[in-house]
């Protein structure tokens, strides 16, 4: 070894040992750095010894230390575990739950019309016509969520797994399993997959925007030009009609095919379309590329007397949760964003702040910056994502009742007695939750919160961080008793409707983090949320007033070459917990 290689191998030794989340979030930043780094290091890590009776917390540990995995890979490069950290222009599935797909089935597909495609596009994308195609567009969801109501039901339910493509579901199915049970079709094992104690349907979305990215003015919010060298559109020969039929080396569905280089969406973008029916350029949050504002469903729903609610494991005003209700030309504007979301002025609506959520619940606590060119002028110093200032005043107010991380004390309780006080004052309800980066813990495929290093970093969490926070499902629990409270003596429902979007966030957290433990951990926190709003309908009756909508934002680029080592992985953790 030359001294040189031996120098930053017993470097990125002490960073691993001492700063591990550090010494990633460095040189994550720079890929070939990072393979270096490995190279350099592989054969002085220890095992980790955390993962000794977690397999599959170890296969990740491996395929970081190694650079590679039989078992699968992220990317276009089979011989290099992480090649691809960003998202794909794959389909994504799409669960209903209470109401069918016929309709969408009737009309046939987007993208076998080029006037449809025209009118959503602006213009018809290059070789996106396909008169025999079955998928569908995210447009189309709003128009469902748009049906819905206009059918009679009263309880709109939107859940979006940021990130969950359908390779990903796969992967939690097989770990549930602890089998490899299908390759193709809607699968089997996890609840939203299984479920039938309703009215259910199934199809997949093709999620590209209509540009990569606008010119805009952040503090006029104003847009000058979405024009980009590089359209939407989705080719599904170059793709595959279903995500089953794909290449494994295919750099189109990443936006790299040279002939073909159709832009892959961002979750501001595909937010934008899941939620107010229109398709815009990345970044953009409800602001068309010609500059004028769209309105998204829980507002119009709003303005026809349903409560509007949202939930997320990730910072508040981060792109999904911003689009459900807020306009703005850039996702970064977080502060702004997040008054939009609680009814202050904000750079978009300054003389006439929107009304604000009802219900607004996710992470972004205790995160700071002393400054962000990015939220332009008006950025203050202190919380990116809600600044003190406002929390302050929303506090004062006397709208809202707040529920804040609070030291000591149970997340869940500080969050449910916040509900409960909401309900008896018959007030808003405001959570602001999280842990570093803003979000929730990262469960891991076991249930635990251990996750081991990835090519972002490896976070740790003290017992703090895991009893001071709510679950995704506490905090979905606690929005469905808001929005569904009555001051009456009854248990049922109250007469008046609701809508709420449910963010598992995290899906998509662990994917960019090419972390197959927190990815499987991640898709099984939202599937408790899941179930929690099943436990809810059923137990008020209600599958005759709601619709559930179960789909992904965008997919990112994960292959399983042998997914039998998961599901072996997945009985083996049993098998070892059995024995502890």
């Amino acid at each position: 070894m030359s001294p040189f290689r031996f120098r930053i191998s017993v470097f990125i030794v002490m960073l691993l040992t001492a700063y591990p989340f550090a010494a990633f979030s460095v040189i994550a930043q720079e890929p070939g750095l990072l393979t270096k780094a490995l190279d350099a290091v592989k054969d002085n890590l220890a095992v980790d010894p955390d993962s000794s009776n977690d397999p599959l917390r170890q296969m990740q540990s491996d395929a970081m230390r190694e650079r590679s995995a039989d078992w699968g890979f992220w990317g276009n490069l089979p011989n290099k575990y992480s090649s691809w950290t960003n998202h794909s222009n794959r389909v994504v599935p799409l669960y209903t739950f209470g109401v069918t797909l016929d309709s969408l089935r009737a009309e046939g597909s987007l993208y076998s019309d080029p006037a449809r495609l025209e009118d959503a596009f602006g213009s018809v994308p290059a070789n996106t016509v396909n008169p025999t195609a079955i998928y569908h567009d995210q447009i189309d969801v709003y128009h469902l969520q748009r049906l819905a109501t206009q059918n009679g039901k009263k309880y709109i339910i939107t859940m979006i797994f940021d990130g969950m493509d359908w390779q990903t579901t796969r992967a939690a199915a097989i770990y549930r399993n602890q089998a490899d049970r299908y390759d193709s079709g809607r699968g089997q094992g996890l609840a939203f997959q299984d479920y039938r104690g309703a009215t259910s349907d199934f199809a997949y979305l093709v999620t590209t925007p209509t540009a990569g990215g606008a010119k805009y003015d952040i503090n006029a919010q104003t847009v000058f030009s979405s024009g980009q060298k590089v359209d939407g559109g989705f080719d599904a020969e170059l793709a595959g009609p279903m995500p089953w039929h794909e290449s494994p080396r295919s750099a189109y569905p990443i936006g790299r095919d040279r002939e073909q280089p159709h832009e892959v969406t961002d979750s501001a973008s595909s937010a934008t379309s899941l939620l107010s029916g229109v398709k815009t350029y990345n970044g953009s949050i409800n602001m068309l590329p010609d500059g004028t504002h769209a309105i998204p469903i829980a507002r119009k729903l709003q303005d026809e007397g349903y409560r509007v609610g949202v939930v997320t494991s990730v910072p508040v005003s981060h792109a999904t949760p911003a689009a459900a209700y807020a306009n703005n030309v850039t996702r970064k504007d977080y502060q702004d964003i997040a008054r939009d979301m609680v009814g202050l002025p904000s750079s978009s609506h300054r003389r006439e702040p929107l009304p604000g959520l009802d219900v607004l619940i996710g992470g972004g606590w205790g995160e700071g910056s002393g400054k962000d060119a990015t939220q332009g002028d008006n950025f203050m110093p202190g919380n990116t994502y809600f600044h003190e200032s406002d929390m302050e005043a929303i506090k004062r107010g006397e709208d809202y009742v707040v529920a804040e991380r609070t030291a000591g004390r149970d997340g869940n309780d500080v969050l449910s007695a916040a509900a409960r006080t909401a309900i008896e004052s018959n007030k808003r309800l405001l959570g602001y939750f999280g842990t570093q980066g803003g979000h929730l813990p990262f469960q891991t495929a076991d249930g635990d919160y251990r996750p081991t290093f990835d090519v972002k970093g490896t976070e740790r969490y003290n017992n703090a961080d895991i009893a001071e926070n709510p679950t995704l499902a506490d905090m979905t629990a606690a929005a469905l008793d808001v929005l569904s409270s009555t001051k009456s003596e009854t248990t049922e429902p109250s007469g008046n409707p609701f809508w709420l979007l449910i963010e598992c966030g995290d899906v998509d957290w662990a994917n960019h983090a090419n972390n197959i433990d927190n990815s499987i951990g991640a898709v099984f926190s939202g599937e408790a949320a899941f179930q929690t709003v099943v436990d809810w309908v059923e137990a008020n009756d209600a599958w005759g007033d709601t619709a559930v909508f179960v789909t992904s934002d965008h997919g990112h680029y994960l292959h399983l070459q042998q997914p039998q080592a998961i599901a072996d992985a997945a009985s083996r953790s049993k098998t070892n917990k059995t024995s502890e």
